[in-house]
């Protein structure tokens, strides 16, 4: 009950603009890199679709699920990619949700002195959504015995949806092995509030920045038999309204597997530490991540039990019929580990 409670005051928050809404991040953001910088669109060189889910904090049940889906490819002959992606992230086993739907373009430019440079936009949708028929109120909700019968209650709340324009931009830059990131998603603020608080108020989605930089360490190259062996030491920071985080870690490949490690610290307090590990077996890379909660919110009584992470990718960049093309192609080979 004192779960549920909670949860209706952060809902409370979302909808009066006291808390600005913040957009799902994914541990293995390396396995949905459409969803933080649509410079990545094409970024492969063969069609890929990428499949991510993620179960935060299982113990408080279906508090916070998100699915995407990203599929992108090259576009060789005009230097370009394109991609789309559909993500859907529900709160409060459905009682708050957010759906996003954005298609990317990305152009890219190699110069002769070994640069290569990508610049993406995207543009899409934004919908919340709020069910109206799942909230508890006050009114129904006794000191001893819990919430009686919610349909007693007082207030009539039907459901409300709210849809905005979103709009987005990307730069890769890479040098010899390394790489580096910048994004900046919700450029326009969409406006997704629920409810008229003022005339004068406007609940708009805040500016997300986000930064990546990583090299690639090559132990072993591509040949046609295997995938090489190599570490990426990288890292991911965030800022969105007052929220900041920073993963830090590396991610390291060896053949068919690969795994990796991170740090995650919100400025405000240590996060998490997350761990991956996977295979890969022709065009189908399967990964999974637990994410071991280190902050305050370990204490909580029940516990409310770390992040799963799964990610599915099916990239035909790395069929055979395109290794030997793959073999030629090395002036993006710090890419490995988003592929």
């Amino acid at each position: 009950m004192l779960r549920k409670s909670f949860l209706l005051i952060l809902l409370s928050c979302f909808l009066y603009g006291i808390l600005p809404a913040q957009d799902p991040i994914f541990s293995q953001f390396y396995a949905a890199p459409l969803t933080t910088n649509p410079a990545f669109a094409g970024i492969s060189i063969g069609p890929r679709l990428n499949l991510n889910y993620r179960n935060q904090y299982p113990g408080w049940p279906n508090a916070y699920t998100t699915l995407a889906a990203t599929v992108d490819a090259p576009l060789e002959q005009f230097n370009s990619g394109i991609g789309l992606s559909i993500v859907a992230d529900d709160q409060g086993d459905g009682v708050y949700q957010n759906n996003y739907v954005s298609a990317a373009y990305a152009y890219h430019a190699r110069f002769d002195n070994g640069i290569a440079l990508r610049m993406g936009l995207n543009a899409g949708a934004i919908q919340t959504t709020v069910d109206g028929s799942r909230l508890v109120f006050a009114d129904v909700i006794d000191p001893l015995n819990g919430p009686g019968n919610p349909t007693a209650t007082e207030e009539q709340v039907a459901n409300l949806t709210r849809t905005a324009l979103d709009l987005g931009v990307g730069f890769l830059a890479s040098a010899g092995p390394a790489y580096v990131g910048l994004s900046l998603a919700h450029l326009n603020s969409p406006d997704e509030s629920l409810l008229i608080v003022s005339d004068n108020l406007t609940v708009g989605r805040p500016l997300r920045t986000t930064v990546q930089a990583g090299a690639q360490i090559d132990l072993s190259g591509y040949n046609k038999r295997r995938q090489p062996t190599f570490i990426s030491p990288n890292l991911l920071y965030i800022r969105q309204g007052g929220f900041q985080q920073l993963n830090l870690g590396a991610y390291a490949g060896f053949g068919r597997f690969f795994g990796g490690t991170w740090y995650r610290h919100a400025f405000g307090n240590a996060d998490a530490f997350i761990a991956t590990a996977g295979f890969r077996e022709g065009v189908l890379r399967v990964g999974y991540s637990y994410d071991l909660t280190v902050s305050s919110l370990a204490g909580i009584p029940g516990g409310l039990g770390g992040t799963h992470e799964l990610s599915v990718a099916i990239d035909f960049g790395n069929s055979r019929e395109m290794q030997q093309r793959r073999f030629r192609d090395r002036w993006n080979d710090c890419y490995d580990m988003f592929r």
